[in-house]
């Protein structure tokens, strides 16, 4: 199964369209989006039904049987009232909304999910705490923030990605899985933020940003492959794009230059993967 990985696009149309040819050209099997699909969260309205959905539409007349299963979720500078066009799309065949859903793909399961740590950014739609309500010095806490869609009390202050994951893969074997994360795993070449020196009330920065529970995920359950985004600068500081936590392979395709970044794998043999960026 011949697969392309693209992940914060942040409704940049010359990348979408370098992304559109590539489909064309090469005709994978699968195409998987990490979100951060829209234009920032003020500016995002209309955007899939008026671009994302008109595009796919396109490749789907060009390569008519040969288009692939298109599957997307939403990143922390999508607004989450948005989500409900993406749901919509799902009814036309182009793509499928797959947060906090397993997918049966032959003999792989595919697993989606949203959200990221708390962060200092202000839109909170897609940000959980991530084992304990504890938030790193500069960030904002999900009970704070601004939302395009209120959530309760409680959830604001319990929910945590920790708890999140273990509801979405409870009694699954997950050895076959793959996973379609918008954040990355934390200490890991995927979850380099540029904040080398910076300091908050003279208390220094981590470096590292991920998602603790994402990785204790990763390392106890050891699912075949997982995808990130959400970290733009990672790779080119890390010099790396990809990494293995125990036998779990994991790719990471967020990318801070104005080149459409693409990770092509091919599901039985992973270790041929490679990230181009046009």
């Amino acid at each position: 199964m011949h697969c392309f990985f693209v992940s914060d696009l942040h409704g940049k149309i010359d990348k979408y369209e370098k992304l559109f040819k590539e489909i064309q050209l090469e005709k994978p099997d699968m195409v998987l989006l990490g979100g951060d699909l829209l234009p920032h969260y003020y500016g995002g309205k209309n955007f899939i039904n008026d671009f994302l959905i008109k595009g796919f539409k396109s490749v789907k007349e060009v390569l008519t049987g040969e288009y692939p299963e298109v599957f997307v979720i939403m990143g922390n500078d999508d607004a989450r009232s948005e989500e409900p066009s993406v749901i919509q799309a799902e009814l036309t065949g182009l793509l499928r909304y797959v947060h906090f859903k397993n997918v049966q793909l032959g003999e792989f399961n595919l697993f989606g999910y949203s959200f990221t740590p708390p962060s200092p950014f202000i839109l909170k739609d897609w940000e959980k705490y991530d084992v304990s309500r504890y938030v790193d010095p500069g960030c904002i806490s999900p009970e704070e923030g601004k939302r395009t869609v209120e959530v309760s009390l409680d959830e604001k202050k319990f929910s945590t990605i920790k708890n999140d994951l273990e509801k979405l893969t409870n009694g699954i074997d997950l050895s076959n899985s793959i996973f379609l994360f918008h954040g990355p795993p934390y200490k890991t070449n995927l979850d380099r933020a540029a904040l080398d020196g910076k300091m908050i009330d003279n208390v220094p920065l981590d470096v590292h940003v991920g998602s603790i529970a994402i990785k204790n995920f990763i390392e106890e359950k050891q699912p075949l492959l997982t995808l990130h985004g959400h970290i733009h600068e990672s790779a080119r500081i890390t010099g790396q794009w990809k990494d293995c936590i125990g036998k779990t392979i994991c790719f990471g395709a967020a990318h801070d230059g104005p080149e459409l970044s693409i990770i092509k794998f091919e599901l039985n043999n992973l270790n041929k993967a490679v990230r181009i960026l046009i």
